[in-house]
């Protein structure tokens, strides 16, 4: 299980909204207790490739990023990202470029505008598993 804090949901949609008609991407970090994750702090990063299809992380800010986990006693639990027209669910390159099956990949949908729908994924190969997201 993966727990999200409805403010930091709110801070990742607004991002997403900002951005449109191109991907939004970032961070999640927090702590883990067994299997579950927490997420204490998102960041949101530059999508450098300015895409509505796919995105990369922005080199220095992900490097911030990791020193502020670092500083704040947190560990890197994973990224996420948008899907401007999509459905929120890994698209097969999302498959093809997570390259850690211990990560999670949260993906927020926002082909209905007026629904955006947020899922958060385990990827190992070309397997996507859904993790239970809860948000509150």
């Amino acid at each position: 299980m993966i727990t999200l804090a409805k403010e930091d949901y709110e801070k990742i949609l607004a991002h997403a909204e900002k951005e449109l008609p191109n991907e939004a991407c970032g961070l999640i970090a927090g702590e883990k207790n067994g299997n579950d994750k927490i997420i204490k702090k998102v960041y949101l990063l530059t999508n450098i490739d300015h895409s509505n299809e796919h995105f990369s992380l922005d080199p220095k800010e992900q490097l911030a990023a990791v020193k502020d986990m670092r500083a704040n006693g947190i560990v890197p639990l994973g990224n996420w990202h948008s899907h401007p027209e999509s459905p929120s669910r890994p698209s097969e390159e999302d498959k093809r470029l997570a390259y850690d099956s211990s990560a999670s990949y949260m993906i927020l949908s926002l082909m209905d505008r007026e629904a955006p729908v947020l899922n958060s994924f385990k990827i190992s190969g070309s397997d996507a598993e859904k993790e239970e997201l809860v948000i509150g």
